[in-house]
């Protein structure tokens, strides 16, 4: 399986999208400082993810999620309540 993930930076309120085949292992990275796209952007938590079968489906979704406009828009109005607007 493969995960499309979005964590929330308690340290800056703004959300990061990510992609990988383990999700737990991820997010500990994430949380450990590991991941230089999010260290200084700690501390994290994991808001929402979703779950492809498909490794392709899983990046072309994290790639529309990463390109801003209407899918970031759409992505936060559907977690509106975990980002606590």
């Amino acid at each position: 399986m493969y995960y499309v993930y979005v964590l929330l930076s308690k340290k800056d309120n703004n959300i990061y999208t990510g992609f990988t085949s383990d999700l737990r292992r991820r997010i500990k990275e994430h949380k450990l400082g590991k991941v230089k796209s999010t260290d200084k952007r700690r501390p994290l938590e994991l808001i929402y993810y979703e779950t492809y079968k498909n490794k392709n489906d899983a990046k072309h979704r994290e790639k529309y999620l990463k390109s801003g406009g209407k899918a970031k828009n759409t992505l936060k109005l559907q977690i509106t309540k975990s980002l606590g607007l």
